[in-house]
């Protein structure tokens, strides 16, 4: 079953090619987040290719789609939806909003206000809406794929922790190397290729691929090592608060997706070691006085990555499930 998830991820990453250039491994982790039923925040600067991705992934596997471009003046109502009476029944109706599909673009999450902002915490969380007492399931999958501006942007809002804490990973796409921006060029001359970009994937199929990828085995030492990683982040010097359980939680399963994609049933350190910056960086809170240093999340989740012991093979053991030794 495992061969599935690989040959699934192979389809969807070649689809997707077409249309973005030269961001294979940003690809990849977006099938993670899919794979693993969370939400993923692309964090870059205007014109990257951030709405085209999520555009691209959801035509890939025919999902439904809607974009909820977020504004300062957007409202919890304009994304949840809104109960409006109706004069001819004499009872109130619910009007669903754009967050009632199966894969949610919030576009420039970080221009709303708090208070909008919020109105997806429910929804990333719980899977559900609670509108005037009345609570609405959201359709299955339900993946929010969120972008943001940097915050030194003008007109900007942070996320708030809590918030930002439900994103399973957040990734940087970059500017394009520049033999892959001229592909952009000659791939956009006569028509935008997203237009042309047709499903490879079944909903059903990716249902059942969540439930697979749980099968991918991790050794003891694997998650010795995955949270012997998320308590360093909390004794860190430059860390004013570091990652929570769920940092644990979502370091273990995406590094089962990870392996999965690359066609492996087994994880190894150097899965955890690719997804540590992706799952763990936006977690972290760096100190103030480490801010004025310039050190950043990602430098503290290096130092973390050499600091850490990483597990070596057992004398002697095997995999009960794979037959290979720990380190590859």
């Amino acid at each position: 079953m495992l061969d599935s998830v690989k040959g699934f991820a192979d389809r969807v990453i070649g689809n997707v090619d077409q249309v973005i250039v030269g961001k294979r491994q940003a690809v990849e982790l977006v099938l993670v987040a899919l794979l693993c039923r969370g939400h993923l925040l692309i964090e870059d600067v205007p014109g990257t290719g951030k709405t085209v991705l999520a555009k691209s992934i959801a035509r890939s596997i025919g999902c439904s789609f809607k974009r909820i471009q977020f504004t300062p003046d957007l409202l919890p109502s304009d994304v949840t939806g809104v109960s409006i009476f109706n004069q001819q029944t004499r009872e109130f109706e619910f009007r669903a909003g754009p967050v009632f599909a199966q894969i949610v673009l919030a576009d420039e999450i970080n221009r709303a206000t708090p208070k909008t902002q919020s109105a997806l915490l429910e929804a990333m969380e719980e899977r559900q809406i609670t509108v005037d007492g009345v609570t609405y399931p959201l359709p299955s999958p339900f993946i929010v794929l969120a972008t943001q501006n940097p915050i030194e942007y003008e007109g900007t809002f942070p996320l708030p922790e809590a918030q930002l804490d439900r994103f399973l990973l957040r990734l940087h796409l970059g500017y394009p190397e520049r033999l892959d921006e001229i592909a952009i060029l000659k791939r956009q001359r006569q028509a935008h290729p997203l237009d042309a970009l047709q499903p490879v994937a079944q909903i059903e199929e990716l249902l059942q691929l969540q439930q697979t990828i749980k099968d991918v085995y991790v050794d003891d030492l694997v998650e010795e090592y995955i949270v012997a990683l998320v308590h360093a982040t909390r004794h860190h010097e430059d860390v004013y608060l570091g990652a929570s359980a769920r940092g644990s939680l979502a370091l273990y399963r995406t590094a089962q997706a990870w392996a999965a994609i690359r066609g492996l049933d087994f994880v190894t350190p150097d899965d955890v070691k690719a997804l540590a910056s992706a799952v763990l960086g936006h977690r972290l809170i760096v100190s103030p006085a480490a801010r004025i240093r310039n050190v950043t999340a990602g430098a503290v989740i290096a130092d973390l990555l050499n600091a850490v012991p990483v597990p070596g093979a057992r004398a002697g053991r095997r995999f009960e499930r794979s037959g290979t030794l720990l380190s590859r």
